[in-house]
């Protein structure tokens, strides 16, 4: 599934990225530790988190991410989002909690 249609389908807000929405999604990943999704998550996941710092553009551009979903209605900081358009990370934003998105993004892709 593309990041446009699971975009749509969780009603989700393009804070930065629109030209990349149709990348692949392969999985998805719920950490807030940037050192465990280094570890542990795959390329063309979707990353959920509530981290909204640089950082995470810095692993997901790493780690070959689909796109960030940042939780909690917490838009990301303005170097974030300039950082992330810069690398091409498409972050989308929800107002649900990790748990919920978590649940709805496994019931779309698997």
């Amino acid at each position: 599934m593309d990041i446009a249609s699971i975009v749509k389908e969780l009603n989700l807000t393009v804070a930065c990225g629109d030209e990349f929405l149709s990348r692949e999604v392969t999985g998805g990943y719920v950490g807030d530790l940037l050192s465990d999704v280094m570890a542990n998550s795959q390329a063309g996941y979707l990353w959920i988190t509530r981290q909204t710092h640089q950082n995470v553009v810095a692993v997901a551009s790493l780690k070959d991410l689909a796109g960030i979903i940042l939780v909690q209605g917490k838009g990301p900081e303005n170097d974030t989002r300039e950082k992330a358009t810069n690398e091409g990370v498409p972050i989308l934003v929800t107002k649900l909690s990790s748990f919920e998105t978590a649940g709805k993004l496994y019931k779309l892709i698997v």
